[in-house]
C-alpha cells in the first residue's frame, strides 16, 4: 500500500489532496465523499462536534476497508482522511476518494467505505447541542484490538 492513503489528522482536510492520491491514467471516474458537520440532527441544533480517535488502529482499519474494497472491486483505488478535534458547522470531517475505470464501481466502493468506517473504525463523535452533549459511535464493540481496548481521552474505556 502506498504511504499516506489513510490519515487521521487534527488539521482541516483539503479535498483536492485526498483526490490526487487516487488519480491515475487508468481512472475513468473518481468519486469523492465529503462528510461535513450539519447544524440539525433529529431536530436538535448542533453547536459543534468533537471527534476523537485511536489513530494507529484507525489507520489500520481504514487500510482494511481498502483491502475489502479491493476484494470486491479489484480496480478501485481508495484514499481516506478523517479529522479529529473540534469541528464547527460545515467543517469537513471526512473525505473518501475512490478512483476506478468506471463510475459505477467508484460510486459503490465509496458508499461501501463510509458505511464500513461507521461500523469498524475507532473514531468517536461528541455532539454538542444547546441542551447537552452525547458521544456517538459504537465502534469499540466491533473492532479487534490486539493490545486491548483503547482508552478514550478522559480516562474511560
Amino acid at each position: 500500500m502506498e504511504q499516506n492513503l489513510f490519515e487521521i489528522t487534527d488539521q482541516p482536510i483539503v479535498t483536492e489532496e485526498v483526490t490526487k492520491k487516487v488519480a491515475s491514467r487508468n481512472a475513468g471516474a473518481i468519486t469523492v465523499f465529503i462528510g461535513t458537520v450539519r447544524e440539525l440532527t433529529k431536530g436538535k441544533k448542533t453547536l459543534h462536534l468533537e471527534y476523537q480517535a485511536y489513530p494507529s488502529m484507525a489507520v489500520k482499519m481504514l487500510a482494511q476497508i481498502a483491502d475489502e474494497i479491493k476484494g470486491k472491486w479489484p480496480e478501485a483505488k481508495v484514499a481516506i482522511t478523517h479529522r479529529t478535534g473540534r469541528l464547527e458547522i460545515s467543517d469537513i470531517a471526512v473525505v473518501i476518494a475512490v478512483s476506478s475505470p468506471h463510475r459505477k464501481m467508484a460510486y459503490e466502493a465509496n458508499e461501501y467505505a463510509i458505511e464500513r468506517i461507521k461500523q469498524i473504525v475507532p473514531i468517536w463523535k461528541k455532539e454538542f447541542w444547546e441542551d447537552g452533549t452525547q458521544w456517538i459511535g459504537d465502534q469499540l464493540e466491533n473492532v479487534p484490538y490486539p493490545d486491548g481496548q483503547p482508552i478514550k481521552e478522559g480516562g474511560s474505556k
